[in-house]
């Protein structure tokens, strides 16, 4: 982060614009929370602001700070179009590459505003005036938190700002554990509780909200589970079917990849997720086993070096069988 972003930035804000806030589809704790503690920030200064979300968020994160005001696209898709519309400045949190904003992505695409980018996945594209971009930091919260700080504006960081901001930092560090988080990250951490975020609030409103049918969804899963020794890989696969028998909600199958990981000696684990005609994935790693080149390469995605997702248009047993003929490939 820059000193001529962080005044680029200053000088837009300056011209008073409609201003629209953007995660990306299927938005998680990051996404929502940063979304939320930039839309928060900006109402402390009186800008006409709103976050506009492709489609909804789990029901895990409804409990978060003006969670009820994001306008839902999928719900109210005529009042976010008017919304875009109107907007002469639009923030993409968490995402680098409008495609991933789906339904919305076309509006984006055709909107005159001009557009500030906060992410920190690899490789983003060239659609914004100011690109404020770190793959090295541990959560888009982290970096939101440092841009307030660096506007000179930390003062106005509320209980709900901070909030909003320690879940994004908390849940995309894995509840700081992941090798995202330094030094710096628990800084920003301590300084976001000594600014009221509750830490064993928060933590249990995200984490301890599962419901029988999650729960039982988690036991199918792990019975699906294979492991590969040869490769140190698990892979984990959840049919259309599974997830309809067990009363599916968004969120439900957030975290499951990770269990994949906790097998000694494993490397890389994998989750094939039917959705429809197509089968999303999420993928997690370990050391220097890099996902986000898995998932480019070979499953129209990205993310990070530990983290990523993606998707196979077809079945999830065309899915595996199509992963398991790269595999040898990805360890060689």
């Amino acid at each position: 982060m820059n000193i001529y972003d962080i005044e680029t930035v200053k000088l837009l804000l300056e011209k008073q614009p409609i201003i629209s806030i953007i995660p990306h589809k299927n938005p998680d704790g990051d996404a929502i929370g940063s979304c939320l503690g930039l839309y928060l920030f900006l109402k402390q200064l009186d800008y006409d602001v709103e976050v506009v979300s492709a489609n909804d968020f789990p029901d895990f994160l409804k409990w978060l700070p003006s969670a009820k005001d994001i306008l839902i696209y999928d719900n109210t898709p005529e009042a976010a179009k008017e919304r875009l519309e109107k907007s002469g400045l639009i923030f993409t949190l968490d995402f680098n590459a409008l495609k991933r904003a789906d339904s919305l992505a076309p509006l984006l695409e055709a909107s005159g505003a001009t557009f500030v980018m906060i992410d920190h996945h690899q490789a983003p594209d060239n659609y914004a005036r100011v690109t404020i971009s770190d793959p090295k930091a541990s959560s888009t919260c982290a970096m939101v938190y440092r841009l307030i700080e660096a506007m000179g504006k930390e003062s106005l960081i509320n209980k709900d700002i901070a909030t909003c901001l320690y879940t994004g930092l908390m849940t995309d560090t894995g509840n700081f554990k992941y090798p995202t988080t330094t030094s710096n990250t628990l800084r920003i951490g301590a300084a976001l509780i000594d600014k009221g975020a509750e830490n064993s609030l928060i933590n249990s409103n995200t984490f301890d909200t599962w419901s029988y049918n999650k729960s039982q969804l988690l036991s199918i899963a792990l019975r699906n589970m294979v492991y590969l020794p040869q490769y140190h890989t698990a892979y984990i696969t959840l049919t259309g079917e599974e997830l309809q028998a067990h009363n599916h909600q968004k969120g439900d199958t957030e975290g499951f990849v990770n269990y994949g990981l906790m097998i000694k000696d494993a490397q890389l684990a994998i989750i094939f997720i039917e959705e429809g005609d197509f089968v999303k994935m999420s993928l997690r790693s370990k050391g220097d086993v890099d996902v986000n080149q898995i998932a480019r390469a070979h499953f129209n995605g990205g993310g990070h070096i530990n983290a990523a997702g993606g998707r196979y248009d077809g079945t999830v047993e065309e899915a595996v069988a199509y992963f398991r003929e790269v595999l040898p490939t990805l360890f060689n």
